[in-house]
Order: C-alpha cells, then structure tokens, then sequence
C-alpha cells in the first residue's frame, strides 16, 4: 500500500486537510502527514511544526511569539527543504500533496523542489495562475489552480481537491512498464533561431545510439538543464545556445543566473559549446523594451517577444564571461566557433548580421579561453549548417568516447594496484 505525504496548514486549514485525508484513505492509500503552519494544528500531525523548524534550527514557539509571517514562512520552508527529502529517503512516503496560498505554496515548495525528479509532487494553489517559477523552480512540481480560496468546503473548492487527490492516485498506481534500453543522455540547448542545428544534430545522435533532451533557452531551460546535469542524469552536453548570458549581461528577460554554464564543466561531463543566439537580447512586447536601450536594432519576432542585437562592447563582455565559466572546465570540453553568423538572424542578408559584432565575441574567446583545458575549434560556416551541426556532435561523440576510456584505464590500473 503506497503512502501520500499531505503536508500543510492544519492549523488554518485543518477542516480542509481532514476532508482531503479521508479522501485519501478511502482510495487505499496511506496518509502521511506533515504540519507547516505556526500555531496548534486542528488534528495530530505525523510531524509536528516542532520537528520542521528543528530542521531550520529553529524554536517554533519562539517563531509563533514573534508574529512574524515573513520569518516564520522563510523558517518553515528551510525545515520543509531539509526534511521533506530526508523523510523520502527514510521511506515514509510516494509522493507529496499540499494546498495553500502564497505562503503555504512557498512553504512546502521549497521542500518539494528538494526531491528527487520523478517523485510525485502536486500542489494546489491561488497562485497557480499566475508566475509559478518561484514555486516550481526547475522541479516537476504539478502546480493545479485552487480557483478559489483554499479556505472552507464547497462545491467549487471539494471538486478541486478531489481532483488534485485522483491525480496523485494515478501517478502512484500506474507506473510505465515498458522496459527500455537505457541511452547515454545528451542535454542540447535551443532556441527557434538555431533549430536547425539542434535537429541536425539530434538526429545524427540519435542514429549513434544516443537519447537527446532539448532545452529551450529561455532562463529555466538552462537552469533546469544545469539542475539536471549537476544531479548526474546527462552523460554529454551539447550546449550550441548559450544566448542566456546576453539577457544575463544586458537586461534582457531570459536570464538563466549567473551559475549558467558551470555543471558540465564541475562534473567533467563532456560538452561542446557554443555561442548560439548570442547576438540577440530578449524582451516582451515592444513597448516593455527599457527606454535606455532606444535607439538600438529591434527585431519583433512576435507581437510578445522583442529582440535586441548585442554590440560591440556587449560581445566583449559576454565573450569575458562564457571565458570564465570555462576556465572550470578539466578537460572532455571543446568550444566551437561559426564564423558565418551565431544564428538564424546572424547571416549575410539578416537582420542582426554583423561582422563587427561577431568578430570583437570570437577575437575575446580566442584571447581569453585557456586552449589547454578548452579545444576550440573554428568552422567556416552558419551555426545552421549542416557542417557546423554535424562537427559538433561528432566531436560530442569522440569526447564521450575518450572519457570512456580514460575511466576503464584508471579502473583497470587500480585493479593492477590492488593485487
């Protein structure tokens, strides 16, 4: 019999969580319950407020004489990210349900951000309407409207936590059986302007066996890339569109933070990177661009998305910068260079091709990259060439393969050793 962790509120919204509990264990289902809330819950908790705080380090009788909402939820939420795996681990529970509203959804977020992929996580929530990345982060946290209130029992708000309960029961009761070979993962970053690249390159990969997870380079995409090949998942990185550090640098609304490009590098994972879309800068509708960038070359890609061409000086910095995060790199990494345009955009008769531009971005690698840890290879052609795409993952390919064989070298001379 599976386990479902509830974990919320029960001192403001024990009514609702005892109508959710049943309902749980009338499916068949174990519930496992955890208390997030700061005053005395409304039934008894399988794990007290008390224990949650501890994890923070905290007294939560000491947080409850402050009467301070922001302290006790950043508290409570820093236990719930401590605990919530260590509890999973323990196997206490399958999968995690909450409700609540801003608070609450931080609360137990947090927690759940702190599992592992693949566990089942649902929260209901007033704010699932609205921007969920602060709750969602690059988790697989499914995120269901309350549409109203998560306070009191009626026909509108019974019939959403039933539904949250029926999904959560279904993530638990059917599981995928289809047993299939497992592939090296390959993590390959993209952007509508280099497509065609990516599925050049995708299809030349997966012809060699590989299995190939594209990421959208829009700000998540890279952190949820990054999260992924930090927590071990990706066996190489085609990384061709690192256009993030542009809004990074510049300002513009796909910022990916400033730990983008650095996973791959920390755990020796074999990548291939490029400059992919560095020569634009996003942002929304056209009237939302900052009135300091008037003035400057616009592209409208769509009523909603605004691009901006990088100059000069921005390829500089955003040269320095991808620079840098390489230094990190030991080896298994090569950084590849397309001479004839960083993008769909970027060539002869496009809008952003720029000679200039493109020139000060290679010229600040060629000086700045450290070519002993970082192969850096140049071709003569559009990143959407099939030339450029086909390079690129061939040299993926041979850096897998080569740390292959380093790893079956150091195990086999430590095998000699151990006699």
């Amino acid at each position: 019999m599976k386990t479902i962790a509830l974990a919320g509120t029960f001192d403001s919204k024990g009514k609702e969580y005892l109508y959710v509990k049943e309902l749980i264990e009338s499916l068949g289902f174990n519930t496992f319950t955890i208390h997030t809330g700061v005053f005395t819950p409304a039934f008894e908790p399988d794990v007290s407020n008390a224990e949650v705080a501890a994890a923070a380090r905290e007294d939560i009788q000491e947080i409850a004489a402050k009467r301070d909402r922001a302290n006790a939820t950043a508290v409570l939420a820093k236990g719930m990210e401590v605990l919530l795996p260590k509890l999973y681990e323990e196997g206490k529970f399958d999968g995690v349900l909450s409700f609540g509203g801003t608070g609450g959804s931080s609360i137990v977020t947090t927690g759940m951000r702190a599992l592992p992929i693949g566990v089942p996580k649902v929260m209901v929530s007033t704010v699932a309407s609205g921007n969920t990345e602060p709750y969602v982060g690059t988790s697989d946290i499914m995120m269901i409207p309350s549409v109203v209130d998560v306070a009191g029992l009626n026909v509108i708000s019974t019939k959403i936590f039933a539904n949250a309960v029926f999904a959560i029961a279904g993530m638990l009761n059917f599981e995928n059986k289809t047993i299939e070979k497992k592939k090296p993962l390959i993590a390959a970053t993209m952007f509508g302007v280099t497509t065609p690249c990516i599925n050049q390159a995708k299809d030349f990969l997966e012809a060699k066996g590989y299995e190939v997870l594209i990421f959208h380079a829009t700000g998540v995409g890279g952190r949820t890339m990054e999260n992924l090949i930090a927590n071990g998942f990706i066996d190489g990185v085609l990384d061709i569109t690192t256009t993030e550090w542009a809004d990074e640098l510049i300002g513009g609304v796909l910022k990916a933070g400033p730990h983008r490009l650095e996973a791959a590098s920390k755990k020796q994972i074999p990548q291939v990177v490029s400059v992919g879309a560095i020569d634009m800068v996003n942002f929304g509708p056209f009237d939302s661009v900052p009135h300091k960038f008037v003035g400057r070359k616009f592209y409208k890609h769509n009523p909603t998305v605004t691009l901006m061409r990088t100059s000069v000086e921005e390829n500089k910095q955003i040269g320095e910068v991808i620079a840098e995060k390489l230094t990190l790199a030991k080896g298994y990494t090569a950084l590849f260079l397309p001479l004839k345009g960083l993008s769909g955009l970027d060539v002869e008769g496009q809008p952003f091709y720029g000679l200039e531009e493109d020139n000060m971005l290679f010229d600040t690698l060629r000086e700045k990259v450290d070519q002993h840890k970082v192969e850096m290879i140049e071709i003569n052609a559009d990143i959407n060439s099939e030339e450029f795409a086909l390079a690129s993952a061939k040299k993926l390919i041979e850096l897998i393969e080569n740390k292959a064989r380093d790893n079956d070298y150091v195990t086999e001379t430590r095998n000699i050793e151990s006699f």
